[in-house]
């Protein structure tokens, strides 16, 4: 036996309604559970429950509207309580983190009617459990985080942990094996299957929708951008199959035909240039799946080959920020310079600016390069306690350099 118990994937703000959700799903079970207990002494409060589970059921053969939502939020006793749950923390956080607050309790409903629906064609007895939304929330972590890992617990002889990759768990496992080939080989059970492929479609392909339409935060990770990079990769290769065309695309208009042994020669003459390739992409990779440490590392070695390297805006500044964490403090300053250089427009820039301003001042003393950071900050700044920070830091710096604190 053996199911998921975590992510690699940064949450960077609070799953609040995910947390709620959680919380709906297990007060629910709790009063029911009371009421139960209760059912001698309160038979109006028993009776409600009761009612509440009867009409809140998903009756398949003929449905009503509100069954839809509320079947939802039922479940068939404590281990599909708890089950349901577990999948739902591990998968919701990050999903309600990167889509916020609002738009998840949207989707993850939708994503209830949508598996309802598509339990319904083809059975009519009723149907409880948050299955069906879990399943399209766990597709939308895929569709969102690609290239992450999962952290497995399995429990057979002995207790252990190993990572996955999300790609191959989500979709092999969890919808081909246990949804597909289960059912076809032990036959139909209790278990909703196709509320679950219903659920699994639907998240996996909602999600897909709104990143190309940009109507979710995107990234250079999420499944949108790798199919687009791939088919961008299969395009460029077929277009450069011909020697000439890649003599042209590397010289312009002066470019003479050439053989494919002229190309050969060309592509292998400068391995400079392919160790930088190749530590960019092995940097880009290794953030993906949150092994900072290791990235912070290549960042160094890429920098010992080329000193002007830069990365791309996110990977420059998870790079910044990981070097910083691990103390050094050095390099992590140069990293931060050179994201202000490249992306000064950035609408962190100016964040970027007062940490270093403070890096140069508290943890480097490097003062006067810390007021030249911090001076023009103290027009720009619009939050308070920023103005404060960048204040306070200015001051340190203006008195170890013997100069008096700035007017504002």
């Amino acid at each position: 036996m053996f199911f998921p118990i975590a992510t690699d994937t940064s949450v960077r703000r609070t799953p609040w309604m995910n947390y709620a959700l959680i919380g709906l799903n297990v007060l629910v079970l709790l009063l029911e559970f009371a009421a139960q207990q209760l059912s001698s002494s309160s038979a109006d409060w028993s009776s409600m429950m009761g009612r509440f589970r009867q009409f809140g059921t998903l009756d398949a053969a003929y449905p009503e509207l509100y069954q839809f939502f509320t079947y939802q939020f039922l479940h068939g006793g404590t281990g599909h309580l708890v089950g349901n749950m577990l999948f739902l923390w591990v998968f919701g956080n990050p999903v309600n983190a990167k889509m916020g607050h609002g738009p998840y309790l949207f989707f993850y409903l939708a994503c209830g009617v949508f598996a309802a629906a598509g339990f319904a064609i083809n059975h009519d007895n009723p149907m409880v459990g948050a299955s069906g939304s879990i399943a399209g929330v766990t597709t939308a972590y895929l569709a969102l985080f690609p290239r992450s890992h999962i952290t497995v617990l399995y429990w057979w002889f002995f207790i252990g942990t190993f990572e996955i990759p999300s790609l191959w768990l989500i979709v092999f496992k969890m919808v081909l094996y246990d949804n597909v080939l289960v059912p076809s080989w032990f036959g139909e059970s209790n278990v909703a299957y196709g509320a679950h492929l219903a659920g699994y479609a639907f998240g996996f392909f909602a999600i897909a929708i709104l990143l190309a339409l940009r109507l979710l935060p995107r990234d250079q990770y999420d499944i949108v951008a790798l199919w687009r990079r791939w088919f961008q990769r299969q395009a460029m290769q077929a277009a450069m199959a011909d020697p000439n065309a890649r003599a042209q695309a590397q010289y312009g208009r002066v470019a003479r035909p050439i053989s494919v042994r002229d190309v050969t020669d060309a592509s292998a003459a400068d391995p400079r240039q392919e160790r930088i390739t190749e530590l960019r992409r092995e940097i880009g990779e290794l953030l993906a799946r949150n092994a900072r440490d290791e990235a912070a590392d290549l960042y160094a070695r890429l920098l010992d080959i080329d000193p002007r390297q830069i990365l791309p805006r996110f990977q420059q500044m998870d790079v910044a920020n990981q070097l910083y964490t691990l103390n050094r403090t050095p390099q992590a300053a140069a990293a931060y310079e050179k994201y202000l250089v490249q992306y000064a427009d950035s609408p962190d820039a100016n964040e970027v600016r007062l940490l270093l301003g403070i890096i140069y001042a508290r943890d480097l003393q490097q003062f006067e390069v810390a007021a030249g950071h911090l001076r023009p900050l103290l027009d720009q700044l619009t939050d308070d306690k920023r103005r404060e920070q960048c204040r306070r830091w200015l001051k340190v710096a203006y008195q170890a350099l013997g100069r008096s604190e700035p007017e504002v």
